[in-house]
């Protein structure tokens, strides 16, 4: 990265100031009162005690979002050396939010990490054109973050060189180490008819396979063990120095452990950072990797039941939708599947059961199909997260995209909501399936005149969540992978898109609409509900379950994703990753469930048009 200049982080500063503000109003981690001695009725304040309190002015949004009316966020008193920073807001917080000293520096710590990345990404901003030309990998280096979360570009572990080597909005490239772990500390899975020497011919060419093998070769006779009793797997270069090279010295000192050596392919690390995809051959997998960073939530490891199971849960997904011809043949809807992994044990910390879980997830790799293979002549993938980005010349890229199809922006709107809720509700009603399809993990497909075709989604070991019980839809799995998965009750499962999507995405998504292309939110949320009554209508035979997931109740838990990683849990050095719901607090009432009337008039537009059906 180049050094940060005064305006990126004044202008970085600005914008986490006002999330601060309006995600802890969100999510009543703090709680703004009307301002009585303000003359405006949208006049608020937070009180912090010692004389301190902080005033603005905000509207109210869809479940019951705060955004505040821009200049009008006050210190009182000032702050002495005027710097109205985020940092100001959280210290001034920090007894309201009963944070302890060491809870305390790791935010500060955390947000001066996630201003740093802000202020990059401000630094190499585009106009909206400029973000429409490029493709998607490329792209990657432009986006925001998590748009709930307040400290969501942290990655705590890395040093500013290993920021400015692999942090995404780095945009740079990183050259893969390759090791080979011996048997006794590794196992191989992939799908079907894909063996490891299938995967690695496919993935390394025969000069870098033969320079690898003489590497292994000449370690064996040291040490005596035979080539063959080797897996072989991709390391992210910090995380060999940082990990592997330190806490696996026992193996790599008995042999157990061999670095073979560098591949030669380019990869561009993607938004969560341990998932990168080939450059210099983008048909080639992307593979993801361990680090041993903190970042939002979690400890970026690879544990090895979900690397075991990958495989497992892809090639279920797979058979799913190649066994329902609604899935198949009229929707473009692809799992992106996890087709291979190689997962390493740690003997001497697992004797240590109760050791903080990134000591259990320390190396490994998965091999996932890239979005590359799955596009056609002239179309083109950005991830859903993109379409919330708003361009230097403060145009929204969905404008440009918009402006590009020449279709009008409610048409343009049904064509995106007909690409990617009918996979999701179908997965979800017929399979009781649910993916974590948030804004990073789902990757919408457009055609040549950037109109949306369809969803490519990933994330599938861990992130697919299922019904309770011995269900029929489920017979296809592996023992290992429905041991693996977990199981939550209709409600709690239907936040794959009431949380994922609609409060996660959607409740920034709908005003930005609003604003750029002029359709109002509740316009916009009357096409959602027009598209899932238009999926209702389509399966009438599954009615009962429609009413057991309750996606158009009047309203739904509120899930607060700053209170889980600010009140401490993601602090916590724990044994066990937090595998429990997420945190909720609250209700939020469902836009949804009063946009019949909307959706009704939505579905009569659509109704009087049908070329705009996909």
């Amino acid at each position: 990265m180049n050094r940060t200049t005064r305006e990126a982080w004044a202008q970085a500063g600005r914008r986490l100031l006002v999330k601060a503000v309006e995600e802890f109003a969100y999510e009543e981690f703090l709680v703004p009162e009307p301002d009585a001695s303000a003359e405006a009725p949208d006049a608020y304040r937070l009180e912090f005690g010692d004389g301190v309190h902080w005033t603005f002015r905000a509207a109210r949004g869809t479940f019951g979002t705060w955004r505040l009316v821009p200049g009008t966020l006050r210190r009182h008193p000032a702050p002495e050396d005027g710097a109205l920073g985020p940092e100001r807001l959280l210290l001034d917080a920090r007894q309201v939010l009963g944070w302890d000293g060491p809870t305390t520096a790791e935010v500060l710590r955390e947000l001066t990490a996630t201003r740093r990345a802000e202020a990059e990404v401000i630094a190499r901003a585009l106009p909206a054109a400029g973000l429409a030309d490029l493709d998607h990998l490329d792209l990657e280096a432009h986006q925001d973050g998590h748009p709930c979360m307040l400290l969501n570009k942290g990655r705590l572990g890395f040093s500013a060189s290993d920021a400015a080597a692999y942090a995404p909005e780095a945009a740079g490239t990183v050259f893969l180490l390759w090791a080979g772990i011996h048997r006794s500390l590794a196992s191989y899975s992939g799908v079907e008819g894909l063996d490891e020497d299938t995967l690695l011919a496919e993935e390394l060419d025969e000069d870098t396979r033969k320079q690898f093998a003489a590497a292994l070769q000449e370690s064996c006779a040291e040490t005596g063990y035979a080539t063959d009793d080797f897996h072989w797997l991709p390391v992210h270069p910090f995380h060999w120095d940082e990990a592997v090279a330190p806490l696996f010295a026992p193996y790599l000192a008995d042999g157990r452990v061999v670095l073979l050596g560098e591949g030669p392919d380019r990869y561009r690390p993607l938004q969560s950072i341990r998932t990168l995809a080939n450059l210099d051959h983008p048909h080639r997998r992307n593979v993801k990797v361990p680090l041993l960073i903190r970042n939002t939530l979690v400890w970026r490891g690879l544990s090895t039941g979900p690397t075991k199971a990958a495989p497992d849960v892809s090639a279920w997904l797979h058979a799913v939708r190649e066994a329902d011809p609604y899935l198949r043949d009229e929707l473009r809807f692809h799992p992106l599947g996890e087709v291979a992994g190689v997962a390493v044990h740690h003997p001497l910390y697992e004797s240590v059961q109760d050791a903080p879980y990134r000591y259990h997830e320390l190396l490994g790799a998965v091999w996932r199909e890239p979005v590359a293979a799955l596009l056609e002549e002239g179309e083109q993938a950005r991830t859903m997260a993109a379409l919330l980005k708003v361009g230097s010349d403060g145009r929204a890229l969905v404008s440009e995209l918009v402006e590009r199809s020449g279709q009008a922006p409610r048409a343009w709107l049904t064509r995106f909501f007909q690409a990617l809720l009918p996979g999701l509700l179908h997965y979800l009603y017929r399979y009781g399936t649910a993916f974590c399809p948030h804004g990073e993990n789902t990757v919408v497909l457009y055609d040549s005149t950037d109109t949306p075709l369809g969803i490519a989604v990933k994330d599938f070991a861990e992130d697919v969540n299922l019904l309770p019980g011995d269900r029929p839809e489920y017979a296809g799995l592996s023992e290992r992978a429905d041991a693996l998965l977990l199981r939550w009750p209709a409600g709690e499962l239907a936040h794959s898109l009431l949380s994922a999507v609609f409060a996660g995405h959607f409740r920034f998504f709908a005003p930005l609409v609003a604003e750029h292309l002029g359709v109002p939110e509740e316009g916009f949320w009357g096409m959602v509900r027009a598209e899932i009554e238009r999926y209702h209508t389509r399966f009438p035979e599954l009615a009962e379950r429609f009413e057991e997931f309750g996606l158009l109740a009047p309203e739904f838990d509120r899930v607060a994703l700053n209170r889980e990683q600010l009140l401490g849990g993601g602090f916590h050095d724990r044994a066990e990753k937090d595998e429990g719901f997420d945190v909720v607090h609250g209700t939020l009432a469902n836009p949804l469930a009063t946009a019949a009337a909307h959706a009704q008039a939505e579905a009569q537009a659509q109704a009087q048009a049908p070329q705009e059906q996909i």
